[in-house]
């Protein structure tokens, strides 16, 4: 027996590999990565939301008006009447030797159409092709930030797509009471849209007797307290800073011991927000989150530093939700929940059943057939079967992968067709055998004329599961990985494996003169 050689040494260690790494998943041990299970496995949430993208063109508007007020007050350029109205802004630049720099300012925005009413005003809109650039990125801008979210939250292997032009598609395996539901809903839908806007102070008194459409005739607005609806602040329309510029927000306790959230702001935030603090001492600044007024404090002196902070009656929980929404990033428009469905552990439980059962009956079918046709080429490439089942395991462990139901059909035609190779390498070495050829001669032309039939089938069927990975959803995504890992390491175990099992048998195959036995002939 020639012991030793490349292939089997290979084929040994995927062995060692496959149990070793596969061992956390069956036994669902407590260290080592396991496989995930799906929605459909282990229960949970499935829900489809639906993004609304007009949102996200009046906050890109609102966004470019912070932009613009700010160049003007950096710049000590003076203007008025800026204002927006729908996704139109307007303003008037009162000198005209300042037009120059207004107007550089503005080139620099991509997809802006700028027209001037008089020579002196502005009218700034969005072009069609950046409104449906800024649509289209909203959509992308909600997936990131929930899955974010979500991951942060600490769920495990959530899965967040986007489906068709502006829906999206969230499962949370593992969600069971209904308590967790509701948290993971409001973490997902939680806007956490934070401004710092000034309060109008010249009018602030005559709040409660205004109107919203008398509010922005001023180029204000009207908004409540967190606290009571009742209590009303009048504040500029247009934001000093809104959340794109908090990059970190962590939840602290105040003197009271009652939840606040302290956030930070980028470089740019902080500069933005000293020099507003600097020129307005004295005057209010409010912290809007979401539409509400949570604290409207005065500006004592310059803040530098770039953070606040937010307090408004706070419990831990909430505190720690909108912190991991701010740390996320808010969402660029709001979403709403189109459809809802449960998956209980029950239905998990029984679809693992039958589809372990699928398995088992499969593989018992499989390997049966080729001890009875095959004799000991039969067991030869059940050896290579058992392998590449483990080796299946042992990489969706290793990479963390989420096991769905049509991933589990996937595993059971894996079994067929991981079968399929040894099938025809062993069907090509009887018919050589038949025709007279030596043992060892017809085992090397065996392999060599199966080949090519091998590689074409397999190559072609790794293709379709490339873009039903790339173009599927979730299910479909599992089904193609699993089926991807499976032609791979069938490759590897029909091929190299098998056939140095045969390089070491060979010569106890050609003393026993017996081909019955060995090939089923």
């Amino acid at each position: 027996m020639k012991i030793f050689n490349y292939r089997l040494i290979i084929f040994t260690l995927s062995i060692i590999f496959g149990v070793v790494f596969s061992i956390p998943s069956f036994l669902q041990t407590d260290s080592g990565k396991k496989i995930n299970l799906g929605l459909d496995l282990q229960g949970g949430l499935h829900m489809l939301l639906g993004v609304n993208t007009e949102e996200a063109v009046t906050s890109k508007i609102k966004t470019y008006a912070t932009s613009i007020k700010y160049f003007a007050d950096d710049e000590e350029i003076l203007i008025e009447d800026l204002s927006i109205d729908g996704e139109l802004i307007s303003f008037t630049v009162l000198d005209e030797d300042e037009l120059p720099k207004v107007d550089a300012m503005l080139e620099k925005i991509k997809g802006l159409v700028i027209t001037k009413p008089t020579p002196l005003s502005y009218s700034v809109t969005l072009s069609d092709a950046e409104i449906a650039v800024v649509k289209d990125l909203s959509v992308s801008q909600a997936v990131e930030t929930i899955r974010n979210r979500l991951d942060q939250f600490g769920l495990a292997e959530p899965t967040v797509i986007r489906q068709g032009e502006a829906d999206i598609v969230v499962e949370l395996p593992g969600i069971k009471s209904v308590a967790e539901e509701k948290a993971a809903r409001e973490l997902i839908s939680k806007p956490a849209n934070l401004e710092l806007m000034a309060v109008d102070e010249a009018i602030a008194d005559q709040v409660y007797a205004l109107s919203s459409t008398q509010a922005a005739q001023y180029g204000d607005i009207i908004l409540e307290s967190s606290e009571s609806p009742n209590i009303k602040y009048l504040v500029k329309e247009i934001p000093i800073l809104n959340g794109s510029q908090v990059i970190d927000a962590q939840v602290a306790f105040d003197k009271s011991n009652q939840a606040i959230i302290n956030f930070t702001l980028n470089s740019s935030g902080a500069r933005i927000f000293g020099d507003f603090t600097g020129k307005n001492v004295g005057k209010r600044l409010a912290v809007v989150l979401d539409g509400k007024v949570y604290s409207a404090p005065n500006i004592r002196e310059r803040i530098g530093g770039g953070s606040g902070q937010i307090s408004g009656g706070f419990s831990l929980q909430e505190a720690g939700n909108v912190a991991i929404a701010l740390r996320s990033g808010a969402l660029p428009a709001s979403v709403k929940l189109l459809e809802k469905r449960s998956v209980g552990p029950s239905l998990g439980a029984d679809s693992i059943k039958a589809s372990m059962m699928a398995l088992i009956f499969g593989f018992v079918l499989v390997v049966v057939f080729m001890l009875a046709y095959y004799r000991r080429a039969g067991l030869i490439a059940n050896i290579a079967l058992v392998t590449n089942i483990f080796i299946i395991i042992a990489i969706m462990a290793m990479f963390g992968a989420t096991l769905t139901l049509p991933g589990m059909a996937g595993i059971v035609l894996t079994i067929g067709m991981a079968v399929d190779a040894n099938v025809i390498i062993t069907e090509r070495i009887r018919e050589l055998i038949k025709s007279g050829q030596s043992v060892g001669k017809a085992i090397e032309d065996g392999y060599a004329n199966a080949m090519r039939a091998i590689l074409d089938a397999n190559v072609t069927t790794l293709l379709v599961a490339v873009i039903l990975y790339a173009y599927g959803t979730g299910p479909i995504k599992g089904f193609a990985v699993t089926i991807s890992i499976g032609i791979v390491a069938s490759m590897l175990t029909a091929i190299l494996g098998t056939h140095g099992i045969y390089e070491m048998l060979q010569n106890k195959i050609i003393k026993d003169k017996n081909n019955k036995k060995w090939f089923g002939i």
